[in-house]
């Protein structure tokens, strides 16, 4: 298991799609990332700056911006968004992920 040393944790939690997706945000070194937890479904996202996820957890499927096919992402694998692209996420079983923002 992957440990983050010396994080700062924001109590209030993001909520989205009825509670199905939740996140907090917290600080490394000053950094922000949101660490989060996904429930089965499929989801829409929007970005504002660059992100890159990584999936800490289980598996989903996603469709990056201007693509026509999913891609599956496995736990340790990570994908790069650019700033304002929307993309989908689609989870079978309960999955999580960790977003840094770049």
């Amino acid at each position: 298991m992957k440990v983050l040393e010396n994080v700062n944790v924001a109590l209030k939690a993001n909520v989205y799609f009825d509670g199905k997706v939740t996140s907090r945000a917290i600080y490394v070194g000053g950094q922000k990332q949101t660490i989060g937890v996904v429930l089965p479904g499929e989801y829409e996202f929007s970005t504002t700056q660059p992100e890159q996820m990584q999936v800490t957890s289980g598996s989903f499927e996603v469709l990056l911006p201007g693509e026509s096919q999913w891609q599956t992402f496995a736990e340790g694998s990570t994908f790069n968004l650019d700033a304002d692209v929307s993309f989908s996420i689609r989870a079978t079983d309960v999955a999580e992920y960790l977003c840094s923002y770049l």
